[in-house]
């Protein structure tokens, strides 16, 4: 095999690794792999073994014509489902068809790339920031975001609203621009993604565990970049009106990877800034204690709302026994409503996203809001800022 005069489509370069380009080029310069591996000073058996790595690489992305004819390849993000082939009586190929699907493999690279390059944009741009004066010790400054949906596409022809990237930005930043020209300049804020901040967690525009198909604005990179693009300009506003920000991701049922994902990013982009701190636990519960005030968190398509103080008490026993006003703050229903449980109450919080057309046809309504909940680390809650979309309209 290692003397057979390998004939090389030059096509198939393109799917090499530099070094699987390099053998592939000296099977071509040399006119055979026995050659080919004399001159490079190889085991004679690495170029015919290269070859059919990159043989079968290439396949996989729809390019195969010595088995099917078939030159047309995967578009990118794809990879090749199923490859048919048709011969003619003489058992040569005469055509083919392939059937792709989105490339599972890719998905965590393509969101990889498309944080690489807004951090990218953002270098040189961004410095630690002077803190603000006439900051308040005694209050803590929640801003939950209820299932934010980057990337949910609405027509408003057919749902009452439109939605799309664009508007979940300006509707996201405007909010917490809002909310921080309202509110006391607390010493410390928290930035808290209930979930969902991303409509689809990949590029196959469905939900991860149902499968359910998603509408959903431009392609999965984008998004990415938007997404996380609104997310530094919140951090830096709040910087502006607080002395620390802290930032939690919840997972979503949405988003579950790219909630981790998000924190990764947002934690490599401050870095370098003691002021914000990006908790990057993958854990669905979460806690903060101030004072006496005890914080949950989950996006709350887990465990159902009645058992959530349990779960605190049990979780963090020693937070709960100091503690004296106790809440959990959660998303997924799009709806405000608290309820009241021993010792703790349960939050939900309302959504500024559209309404998309499956759940408008399923009959789902909510008021589309954003607010803020301040507490008093003695009192517990003392003030709570609303901010909707008709305000931020004007």
């Amino acid at each position: 095999m290692a003397g057979y005069a390998l004939q090389i489509d030059d096509r198939l370069l393109d799917y090499c690794t530099p070094r699987q380009r390099e053998i592939l080029q000296a099977i071509i310069d040399n006119g055979g792999a026995g050659a080919a591996a004399r001159a490079l000073g190889v085991d004679t058996s690495l170029p015919s073994k290269t070859y059919t790595e990159v043989k079968r690489k290439a396949a996989k992305a729809g390019y195969a014509p010595e088995a099917s004819n078939i030159v047309n390849t995967a578009p990118e993000g794809f990879a090749v489902k199923r490859l048919s082939a048709r011969f003619n009586s003489d058992g040569k190929p005469v055509g083919g068809w392939l059937i792709s699907e989105p490339d599972k493999s890719q998905a965590l690279n393509m969101l990889r790339d498309a944080i690489s390059g807004v951090i990218d944009d953002a270098k040189g741009t961004f410095a630690p920031a002077a803190a603000p004066t006439g900051i308040t010790d005694d209050l803590l400054t929640i801003v939950p975001m209820g299932d934010p949906h980057f990337g949910l596409l609405s027509w408003a022809r057919e749902t009452s609203e439109d939605f799309n990237l664009k508007i979940a930005e300006d509707l996201t930043f405007g909010a917490v621009d809002r909310l921080c020209q309202m509110g006391p300049r607390s010493k410390t804020a928290i930035l808290l993604n209930l979930g969902d901040y991303f409509h689809a967690d990949n590029s196959r525009n469905t939900t991860p565990q149902s499968g359910h198909p998603l509408d959903v604005d431009g392609r999965f990179q984008k998004i990415a970049e938007v997404g996380f693009r609104a997310m530094v300009r919140c951090i830096r506003r709040m910087l502006e009106h607080h002395e620390t920000v802290i930032v939690r991701n919840n997972p979503g049922n949405h988003d579950p990877h790219q909630a981790f994902m998000l924190s990764m990013a947002l934690g490599a982009m401050f870095h370098d800034e003691p002021r914000v701190t990006v908790d990057q636990s993958p854990a669905h519960y979460w806690y903060h204690l101030f004072g006496k005030v005890l914080i949950g968190t989950a996006h709350g398509d887990g465990a159902k709302l009645p058992d959530l103080p349990l779960i605190m008490a049990t979780d963090v026993p020693h937070e709960w026994a100091e503690s004296a006003f106790r809440v959990w703050h959660c998303g997924h229903v799009h709806h405000d409503q608290v309820k009241e449980y021993p010792g703790c109450h349960v939050e939900t919080h309302g959504t500024l996203a559209a309404t998309d057309a499956w759940h408008r046809f399923k009959g789902y309504r909510s008021m589309r809001s954003m607010k803020s909940v301040i507490y008093d680390r003695t009192y517990g809650e003392v003030q709570r800022l609303n901010c909707n979309v008709e305000r931020l309209a004007t």
